[in-house]
């Protein structure tokens, strides 16, 4: 139907000369643990972890330093031993400040006491989520969603597919790709749990055909295991999408506002199946990622990083940036974020660190020449023309009639704009605007509701 796509739209970015081709032969290395970690209470979406340590006190690796907030959030755990020097504020690559817990290294490695499974493959759903919430396991693809609440489908909803998202489709980003190869076996048995955990009988692991290495690996691993197999994908951005995934491998469609778990699916980055894996098998929390560091660095490698180290120390581990570099991203070139500041922290979702040259500088606009590109590549089939009219002349109501809050963010129309249009940009704003306007409406409709409560009481008062 979509010729070599499994999907509609998308598009094919140009790496360059140090994209995916120069790290992927680079096996995962450990960066040593720094002096001092800089761990934030939000890594994830949904509510900020609270702090349950205090200035001064001596934490292990792996235990709990701040809980979940709420139902939607993630527990943070120390990455390092030591003394908690501060809790204050962190930057984030988003150019935010949040609260942070700043511990110093004794270099000791001491680590709680850890709980694995004693019999995992007797694990329900309930025991499954209760472990996933308690290792702090979010999203490790960059979306950062809390696992366990992913895992965790409504009473009218049931897991039929579990497909692990192995596609690793920006450009330059490897670290997966040196996961599958170098961890397929523990890959494919966290998928065995997880799927005895929900009763899920298929379990579908897709790869881009431009990793036949792991491919293969994963192949080879899943022999034996019933009802785990793996699809190789043609190379197309954003395959690793949620909604562009399941629509590849099973050709449901994701309604409109709506979440996989309603066609069915629950999709899972490879990263995050691995940490479920040891959380199960070894009864680790989520301390450390691995994180691709590439393009204009000296020596570009796959790194396993605690989280919480600062970005600088990747750099420096990479024999240092070349003179041309004008940018740094954490992420990937099309969905990642601008780095201000080097001292910013490793996250659960640090992907990847990439340093950008004069390519990468942000272009001038022209006006719009009506081409229709950016329509033909937008995997959400969406006007992304329209949409930007509406953000630019703060018409919010019409933005979202025409599918504003659908889109994903993926920068293809921008990719393939030759105005040099800023689509995504625009769209980030625009759906920031209309985010304030609802919480605006909302707080207002609250009052109101107090205001009128308040006057009935009165009123019940003077007949009184």
């Amino acid at each position: 139907m979509f010729g070599k796509r499994l999907f509609p739209g998308g598009i094919h970015p140009h790496e360059g000369a140090n994209g995916k081709a120069v790290n992927s032969g680079n096996a995962i290395e450990d960066v040593p643990a720094p002096k001092r970690v800089t761990i934030p209470l939000s890594q994830h979406i949904g509510a900020p972890a609270k702090p349950v340590v205090n200035k001064g006190d001596h934490v292990l690796v792996g235990q709990v330093i701040a809980e979940a907030g709420g139902f939607v959030s993630a527990p943070v755990h120390a990455s390092v031993s030591g003394r908690v020097v501060e809790i204050a504020t962190a930057p984030m690559p988003s150019g935010l400040h949040v609260p942070a817990i700043v511990i110093d290294n004794d270099f000791k490695d001491e680590w709680v006491e850890l709980h694995p499974a004693p019999h995992p493959e007797t694990l329900d759903a309930a025991g499954m989520q209760k472990i996933i919430r308690e290792a702090g396991i979010v999203g490790m693809g960059g979306a950062t969603f809390p696992t366990s609440v992913k895992v965790t489908p409504g009473k009218d909803k049931t897991i039929e597919k579990l497909l692990i998202n192995g596609a690793e489709c920006e450009p330059y980003l490897t670290a997966d790709h040196r996961l599958m190869l170098e961890k397929p076996a523990e890959i494919i048995d966290g998928i065995h749990l997880l799927m005895l955990a929900f009763g899920v009988s298929e379990a579908v692991i897709g790869v881009e055909n431009n990793k036949p290495d792991a491919i293969a690996a994963l192949q080879d691993a899943c022999r034996g295991t019933d009802g785990i197999r793996v699809q190789p994908l043609p190379v197309r951005y954003p395959q690793g999408g949620e909604k562009q995934l399941i629509y590849a491998i099973t050709r449901r469609v994701v309604p409109s506002g709506g979440l996989p778990i309603d066609v069915g699916c629950v999709v899972l980055n490879v990263g995050t199946v691995f940490a479920i894996d040891e959380a199960v098998r070894l009864g680790k929390p989520l301390v450390q990622r691995v994180t691709t560091v590439g393009g204009e660095v000296n020596n570009p490698r796959n790194f396993r990083v605690r989280i919480g180290t600062p970005v600088i120390c990747l750099l420096e581990a990479c024999g240092g940036l070349k003179s041309n570099v004008i940018k740094l991203i954490s992420g990937g070139p099309m969905m990642g974020m601008t780095i201000q500041d080097i001292e910013v922290p490793i996250t659960k979702g640090s992907s990847g660190i990439l340093a950008l040259g004069p390519e990468s500088a942000e272009p001038e606009e022209s006006a719009c020449i009506r081409c229709g590109r950016c329509m033909r590549a937008c995997p959400m089939s969406l006007p992304p023309v329209r949409m930007d009219q509406y953000v630019r002349a703060e018409r919010y109501d019409d933005a979202v009639e025409v599918g504003l809050m659908n889109c994903i963010e993926c920068g293809a129309c921008t990719y393939v704009c030759p105005a040099k249009r800023l689509l995504t940009q625009s769209f980030r704003m625009g759906k920031r605007m209309v985010n304030v306007r609802r919480q605006e409406a909302k707080a207002k409709a609250e009052a109101n509701a107090k205001a009128v409560e308040a006057e009935k009481a009165r009123e019940a008062g003077k007949e009184g």
